[in-house]
């Protein structure tokens, strides 16, 4: 709780960040698409520091691009996010400090003004291996496929504009994937042990929501909740992402962010009095950097 109470306060205390202004969209045309590549680089050395303190290096790249169609009462909304990062530590080593792959769609049909029928599908998974470093020696807890959710269904949006939507669907249906053998041998995210998927009915609810606090500062937020029907349905997944962006001039930008997820039916290793454990815990992630930002 307190590192969620930190992660929150910090994220509150840096929106002095960045903002981009959306680009106008040309009501000509049936297709829009504009995206951002941004190169974030931090680092830190120490020679002779009374105080203390730990050389290290980080960088990150994100990609991020939206395809959105509209034309008459028909819309579909396409969004593209792959993110890699590494941090290299003083007597530590190299590590991941982020790694995604997210796919979105909702493919919309207007009912009335603001609110739409729609169909929406929506993918997740990683790029490389991720372990965990409190174990000797490490063992892989993800990879590739492992984990990788699936989830789509039909539903009805309300969208005031496109930095505005929320998304409900009342039955949708969740893959969860664990391609790993090892992984997939222990039950890892959910799925029963030595199968590699698990099937889930239930609801969802997608939101999105994009504000320009001051010229050229702007928070970003993204809010994605599950329940299934056919297994504790109290028990919600819940991932809550907050981006803060601040535009320092044409190519400039610095970014902060913050994740948090909960998934019951994910396990957190940890190490206690030199045992391997496991609890359920809520995954919090921060990312701050300057870089190069380059918009299309």
């Amino acid at each position: 709780m307190k590192k969620l109470i930190l992660s929150l306060t910090l994220t509150a205390i840096s929106l002095i960040g960045y903002a981009q202004v959306a680009p106008k969209a040309d009501t000509t045309k049936t297709w829009t698409i504009h995206g951002e590549n941004t190169l974030l680089i931090n680092q830190s050395s120490f020679s002779n520091w009374s105080s203390g303190g730990v050389n290290s290096v980080a960088g990150n790249i994100l990609f991020n691009y939206d395809f959105n169609y509209k034309k008459n009462v028909w819309s579909w909304d396409n969004k593209v996010i792959l993110g890699y990062g590494l941090s290299k530590q003083q007597n530590v080593g190299t590590r991941k400090n982020d790694d995604r792959i997210i796919l979105n769609s909702l493919l919309g049909r207007q009912a009335s003004k603001y609110w739409l029928y729609t169909f929406y599908a929506n993918f997740q998974t990683q790029f490389a291996k991720g372990y965990n470093y409190s174990t000797t020696p490490q063992s892989l807890i993800s990879t590739f496929l492992a984990p990788a959710y699936l989830t789509f269904g039909p539903g009805f949006a309300y969208k005031r504009s496109d930095n505005f939507r929320i998304n409900i669907s009342p039955a949708a249906a969740r893959v969860i994937i664990v391609q790993n053998d090892t992984l997939s041998k222990y039950g890892a995210f959910g799925v029963d042990p030595y199968k590699k998927s698990k099937f889930q009915f239930g609801a969802s609810l997608d939101a999105y929501y994009k504000v320009n606090l001051l010229e050229n500062i702007s928070l970003e937020n993204t809010l994605k909740l599950y329940s299934d029907y056919l297994d504790k349905p109290g028990n919600i997944y819940t991932d809550y992402t907050a981006n803060l962006f601040m535009k320092v001039n044409k190519f400039v930008t610095v970014n902060a962010g913050v994740q948090l997820i909960y998934d019951d039916k994910t396990k957190i290793p940890y190490v206690d009095n030199g045992v391997d454990k496991t609890k359920k815990a809520l995954q919090v992630k921060q990312i701050f950097g300057a870089g190069v930002t380059y918009k299309f």
